[in-house]
């Protein structure tokens, strides 16, 4: 249909307003440059204007901002400075194979200090890289690995499919032992 529809154009042309007399030309939508519309025709042949933005900058880009479902809600003093009072996070992840946990700052999203069992100066040690041993010894290496990053406390709240108990107590109990004030928030 593209090459009728160009073969038709190049055949007839058309007129075109060149000041003061017509003259037979093709007709080439002119844009400026980094305006997203075309000027002449009041949209594309493949009508890409439909899809830009509202301030027409930029095609097929599109904001996702949370708008809150209520915008007077009151946020209390304790929800703004928590992660400034209490900046270190303890995460801990326990599969069938392997254990990770790590110390994340919760402003900036860095990772502070992490150990695992995967890593390979553990794994050549460990026996088995999921029992409550190696739990244990990850918890001690995350400690040394805080300590040297000078970061003495950590927060932590369990995931809701964790429980409290287990391989996990025996991580963050490893990281108590070993120096570093881990704050355990259960619901």
């Amino acid at each position: 249909m593209l090459k009728q529809v160009c073969g038709k154009v190049l055949n007839k042309g058309f007129l075109a307003n060149g000041g003061d007399k017509l003259r037979p030309g093709l007709y080439v939508p002119i844009t400026r440059f980094h305006s997203g519309q075309a000027h002449c025709a009041p949209r594309s042949f493949f009508g890409v204007e439909d899809f830009l933005d509202d301030d027409n900058s930029r095609p097929y880009t599109y904001q996702k901002g949370k708008k809150s479902k209520n915008p007077n809600k009151h946020v209390s003093f304790k929800q703004r400075t928590v992660a400034y009072m209490e900046p270190f996070t303890l995460d801990v992840f326990i599969s069938k194979r392997f254990v990770s946990a790590s110390l994340t700052h919760r402003v900036t999203s860095k990772q502070v200090a992490v150990a695992g069992t995967n890593s390979k100066d553990i794994k050549a040690v460990l026996k088995s890289r999921s029992d409550i041993p190696a739990c244990l010894a990850v918890g001690r290496i995350l400690s040394d690995r805080a300590r040297e990053a000078d970061v003495y406390t950590a927060s932590y709240t369990p995931r809701e499919r964790d429980k409290f108990e287990g391989k996990i107590r025996a991580v963050v109990q490893s990281l108590i032992d070993n120096g570093i004030d881990v704050k355990v928030y259960l619901d």
